[in-house]
């Protein structure tokens, strides 16, 4: 007969620590958090290209819209993965802080109350006390290598697609001005691209709320004044 056998505790403690690092991760390609990150690169992409109708500009003037755009993009979406790594180092030590203060507590009663305070309102009610409990012994029972603050793999990884989700919305908004010689039909094009992308990304948007149409539109609906407004102020 067979008998299963629970892993070594060392084999738990990494375990353990590995779940805790990805659990102060943020999900890079969380819908959610990331169609910001399309919104602003194609509201950054359209306030350049749009401006060539607004300025009555002529053929000549493409190019160096076009690399303005590329510049301006490439910059925002290194900024934008930096900000990436700074929110996942602060949120690595706002758990660690707490994490800390559980372990330091006076009374297993203030440990319990630090564990309330850090649990979503809708999810607290259902926990009781022994539950409360239980998260705190877990907690204070954590490996010395969960409270850590490097960036790994992941992290970079993470911080890389950022990068692109910003960069590379340029390319399909842009595609129509390096196509096309007719510049009213590149611009015509261009937009078509643009909206095509923002009803995309609202659609995903959508399908986390169960309302994936909606988001589609209204993020059309939000992209195009959000434009208007870049564009009345100057871009």
């Amino acid at each position: 007969m067979t008998m299963k056998h629970d892993p070594p505790p060392a084999a738990v403690t990494r375990g353990e620590a590995a779940t805790v690092r990805a659990a102060t991760s943020r999900r890079v390609l969380d819908p959610v958090a990331r169609a910001s990150e399309v919104l602003f690169g194609l509201i950054m992409v359209l306030t350049f290209t749009l401006s060539l109708a607004a300025a009555g500009a002529g053929r000549a003037d493409v190019p160096a819209v076009l690399l303005g755009a590329l510049g301006c993009n490439l910059a925002w979406a290194i900024i934008d993965a930096a900000m990436y790594l700074m929110g996942v180092r602060g949120e690595r030590r706002l758990a660690i802080s707490t994490i800390q203060a559980i372990r330091g507590a006076e009374s297993p009663e203030v440990g319990r109350a630090i564990v309330a305070e850090n649990i979503p309102p809708a999810v607290l009610p259902a926990l009781t006390t022994s539950d409360l409990d239980r998260i705190r012994l877990h907690l204070s029972r954590l490996p010395p290598e969960t409270l850590e603050t490097r960036f790994n793999r992941e992290d970079y990884l993470a911080a890389l697609g950022v990068f692109l989700l910003v960069f590379l919305c340029l390319f399909p908004v842009a595609a129509p001005f390096l196509l096309f010689a007719d510049l009213t039909l590149a611009l015509r094009l261009s937009n078509i691209v643009a909206v095509a992308m923002l009803f995309l990304t609202g659609f995903t948007f959508g399908r986390q709320v169960g309302r994936p149409w909606r988001g589609g539109f209204l993020m059309v609906a939000i992209g195009v004044a959000l434009v208007a407004v870049a564009l009345a102020l100057g871009g």
